[in-house]
């Protein structure tokens, strides 16, 4: 076969137009249904090295222009799919020094963090295989949230009573990757943690009873999402992010499990590293503030989530009672999550007698 003529072999397509603006970056990842149509091809790995970067500067969620974290959030998680298509790297193998990771799915795009499906299992050889969750941040500038959480969960475990263990994530380890899709090669705090099944968010359940769920079912959550709290504030851990997306439920088992301790502070009184942009209107005062985070907060922030998943159908006394959980000077709110149970506990006996198991039903889908 012929050679093809000088001018065919020179032709070939145009560069992709260069976003500005984060609505610009946006359209492109919108516009485009394979790696190289956005980063262009992967012969020139300089110039799709450098795109990326544009790209996941632009629609980073830390810059994304007020009330579009979210967006911005979905469409971080989408680039970076597409980028570790383009490197054959959507399932891999990761080795620590502990274990051996078969990466797999993403399960969910945080708020500064990826969630991807692993099986674990360790480099021994000896020990079951295990299923796992990688947390990955979007942004090596996030690493100090990964090692927050790191450093919270081990915390817990260390000091923490074993029968309150299962209330808060287990924490496998915690390691420092460079991934290959990443052309920066900037090492990322991983937090391996063991994989949950069976559970959802308060945000989900919000959603799966939109006119409010019956208090006698919100009661149980009430009750363990306290539970979760007094097992922290005792060893001196804040949450500091208590937020309906961070508490799971397992409508079945009525487990409940806090998660996200990336905002965690340990030890004295601290102000939080950061707050979660969408959700600022929900964060007491001294969030915002720069004050310190207080077990106060904490109850703040989850009589918020609890008041918001009843709606309408909390009666009066619940509502009097969440409502003293929430004032705005810190000082005056509840500091105490286990004197704040047992009050729970009366209130809910005065309003419906003796504590019995409640099956939490959900809507047909």
């Amino acid at each position: 076969m012929s050679e093809p003529p000088w001018w065919a072999a020179a032709s070939r397509p145009p560069d992709p137009p260069r976003p500005r603006t984060f609505d610009e970056a946006l359209a492109a990842l919108a516009s485009v249904g394979t790696a190289e149509e956005l980063f262009g091809s992967s012969a020139a790995p300089d110039a799709a090295a450098r795109r990326y970067r544009r790209l996941a500067r632009l629609l980073h969620p830390d810059t994304a222009p007020p009330g579009r974290r979210a967006e911005a959030t979905a469409a971080c998680a989408a680039l970076n799919r597409l980028r570790a298509a383009q490197h054959g790297v959507s399932e891999r193998t990761l080795t620590t020094r502990r274990h051996t990771y078969r990466v797999g799915e993403e399960l969910a795009a945080g708020d500064v963090a990826t969630l991807r499906a692993a099986c674990s299992r360790p480099r021994t050889g000896s020990g079951p295989a295990l299923d796992a969750v990688l947390k990955t941040p979007y942004a090596p500038a996030d690493n100090d949230l990964m090692e927050r959480e790191a450093h919270a969960l081990a915390w817990l475990a260390r000091h923490g009573q074993p029968r309150f263990r299962s209330y808060v994530p287990t924490l496998l380890e915690s390691f420092t990757h460079v991934d290959p899709a990443d052309p920066a090669a900037v090492p990322r705090r991983v937090n391996a943690l063991l994989r949950l099944d069976g559970f959802l968010t308060l945000a989900q359940l919000r959603t799966a009873f939109p006119h409010g769920l019956d208090p006698r079912d919100a009661a149980w959550i009430w009750r363990r999402l306290l539970v979760a709290l007094g097992h922290a504030h005792r060893t001196g851990v804040r949450h500091g992010a208590v937020l309906p997306e961070h508490v799971l439920i397992h409508p079945g088992e009525h487990g409940l499990v806090l998660v996200d301790w990336c905002y965690a502070t340990t030890g004295a009184p601290a102000a939080a590293p950061a707050l979660v942009e969408r959700h600022r209107d929900r964060y007491p005062p001294e969030v915002a503030a720069r004050r310190p985070v207080t077990e106060a907060t904490d109850i703040h922030l989850a009589s918020s989530c609890i008041a918001e998943l009843m709606g309408d159908q909390a009666p009066s006394p619940m509502r009097s009672f969440l409502a003293g959980c929430m004032l705005p000077a810190e000082p005056r709110r509840p500091h105490d999550a286990w004197r704040l149970l047992a009050e729970l506990d009366q209130l809910l006996e005065r309003l419906y007698g003796p504590r019995t198991f409640r099956p939490l039903r959900l809507p047909a889908a």
